[in-house]
């Protein structure tokens, strides 16, 4: 199957737990560029750290 998300950006609400998280990391994985939403940013920062350990791009709102 083709990957459609290479160098897409892509805006995740509810990025800090859950759902939100993994789909996050899922995306960053796959190549996209992700735009992280969350109330909690203590948790954003660390989903963030991981995104970037992983070689991913993220944006941080």
């Amino acid at each position: 199957m083709e990957n459609n998300v290479t160098g897409k950006v892509v805006l995740i609400t509810g990025a800090s737990s859950g759902i939100g998280e993994a789909t996050a990391l899922l995306l960053a994985e796959k190549g996209a560029k992700v735009v992280l939403g969350a109330r909690r940013e203590d948790r954003l920062k660390t989903l963030a750290a991981r995104i970037s350990e992983a070689g991913g791009k993220w944006f941080m709102r």
